[in-house]
């Protein structure tokens, strides 16, 4: 829940340092003053914040005000991208089943999600460790092919198998070489 500033007769300053609905910084007012000046507007007088003294005020619409805080509110909640999606290996994976994998991962990564692979190893798979590695290079040589991948992770050894951590790499373009006659 918003905590609502104060407005109008709820301020308990001395003196403000008042901003009007343009924006135009009015400077240090007495309350009295800076009320006179609402009513005269026919707009609220808004504490915007206390943290520095003389608190911050502005003239303007309170309800128009509540508004546009719940809107900036808002856009900051919608904010997505950076959330870490997994995709589970197994050990005896087939090559198409890399491939649907593959396809899926790419399907975050295009959204601006990380992706976190994983291979789990149980029993005596986990003796064949050379086995399980080269599994998830074949994987991310797939996925490599499909779209451009950036290792933020690298390939580390967990208690369980293997994991890493990618997002979407930079698709690096090649500049044309210059002929020797057109140096700068």
């Amino acid at each position: 829940m918003i905590k609502k500033p104060l407005i109008n007769r709820q301020i308990r300053a001395a003196k403000l340092r008042l901003i009007d609905e343009t924006g135009k910084q009015l400077g240090v007012v007495s309350f009295d003053e800076a009320a006179r000046l609402a009513i005269e507007r026919h707009l609220d007088l808004i504490q915007v914040t206390e943290k520095v003294d003389p608190p911050v005020c502005r003239l303007g619409d309170f309800g128009k005000y509540l508004y546009q805080e719940e809107k900036k509110n808002r856009g900051i909640k919608k904010q997505k991208g950076g959330e870490v999606k997994g995709i589970r290996l197994t050990f005896n994976i087939s090559d198409h089943d890399l491939e649907t994998r593959a396809n899926q991962a790419k399907k975050f990564l295009e959204k601006g999600d990380l992706v976190r692979i994983e291979l789990r190893l149980r029993g005596r798979e986990k003796a064949l460790q050379d086995f399980a590695k080269e599994k998830v290079s074949k994987f991310t040589n797939i996925l490599n092919a499909i779209t451009p991948i950036k290792i933020e992770k690298g390939l580390m050894k967990e208690p369980r198998g293997f994991s890493m951590i990618i997002s979407k790499g930079v698709i690096q373009k090649k500049w044309p070489k210059l002929n020797q006659g057109n140096q700068f």
